[in-house]
């Protein structure tokens, strides 16, 4: 099983060169680009944005590891328009960007800027149009778009509360309604567990053919605190029995922000503790499967 993290957690004391070559240094097999963690200057957001992408893979090949994930930017709506249309370029070129840096998938969030409680199904039907405009890019470029279960902040209860595909049934509704090989599903283990559900039960309701890839963090159940497994309050062995279960054989991504914690004369020590985390856990993940 491939392990690979995220860059974002390194990007602001080492920038995304020195995250990547962190990356390989710690040991992991890939990373996941985040383009929702870069800067309005980064030369993403330029028209040269595809000769930044082939300098990113010229590195990459030098420190001898691939982009096998990608995070786009967001949030994928505002309710605005024009800047929607902004932002749904800029995932777009993040979906071409990302293919070339040879990911198969990119986790795009889906929309959520209504209150969910009250708009569930227009929230819905507007995913379906959303995903299904993606999916033409997506066969075109060769990447996967993986769709992800969220959480909202109720301000009134002070306290995070349920959005889209925050329930395993509903996840699986908005993959198989826009019913395309292109549109997967991305499971953050953390976030389900904000939303008082059993991230086992979760699981084995989503089942193999719904969980394409992974967000892996730990947090205290009531914080998006996206730091390593085994420091805050996941059970992360029945997490593990039950990805192996159902026979997940897709990659081991962390989403954490752990090695930011530290300061950055031990990035490297934090990463490759967290990718010595990922084989174990991907270890107990194939020791379980049926």
């Amino acid at each position: 099983m491939i392990v690979s993290t995220t860059t974002w957690d390194l990007l602001g004391k080492h920038g995304v060169d020195g995250a990547i070559r962190i990356i390989a240094e710690a040991g992991f097999d890939a990373y996941d680009f985040s383009f929702c963690s870069i800067k309005q200057d980064n030369p993403f957001f330029t028209d040269s944005y595809m000769d930044y992408a082939k300098e990113i893979k010229a590195l990459s090949e030098e420190c001898g590891i691939t982009c096998n994930q990608a995070h786009a930017p967001f949030p994928s709506s505002v309710g605005d328009p024009e800047k929607d249309e902004k932002i749904f370029n800029d995932i777009v070129r993040s979906m071409e960007f990302a293919a070339y840096l040879g990911a198969h998938v990119i986790v795009v969030h889906p929309k959520q800027h209504l209150c969910y409680q009250e708009h569930v199904d227009e929230l819905f039907h507007m995913n379906v149009e959303f995903y299904n405009r993606l999916m033409p890019y997506a066969e075109k470029f060769g990447i996967k778009v993986a769709t992800e279960n969220m959480w909202q902040w109720n301000s009134s209860a002070e306290a995070i509360t349920d959005s889209t595909c925050s329930r395993a049934w509903e996840f699986n509704k908005y993959i198989d309604a826009v019913n395309s090989p292109y549109l997967v599903g991305c499971l953050d283990i953390g976030h389900v567990s904000l939303v008082g559900t059993s991230i086992p039960d979760f699981i084995r309701q989503m089942g193999k053919e719904h969980i394409y890839c992974l967000h892996v963090h730990d947090t205290n159940f009531k914080e998006d605190n996206h730091t390593l497994p085994y420091t805050l309050k996941i059970n992360w062995t029945e997490v593990a029995e039950a990805l192996g279960e159902i026979g997940y054989d897709g990659d081991f991504t962390f989403e954490s922000d752990f090695a930011n914690k530290f300061p950055k004369e031990l990035s490297l020590d934090a990463e490759t503790l967290q990718c010595k985390v990922g084989r174990y856990l991907a270890a107990k993940i194939e020791e379980h499967r049926k």
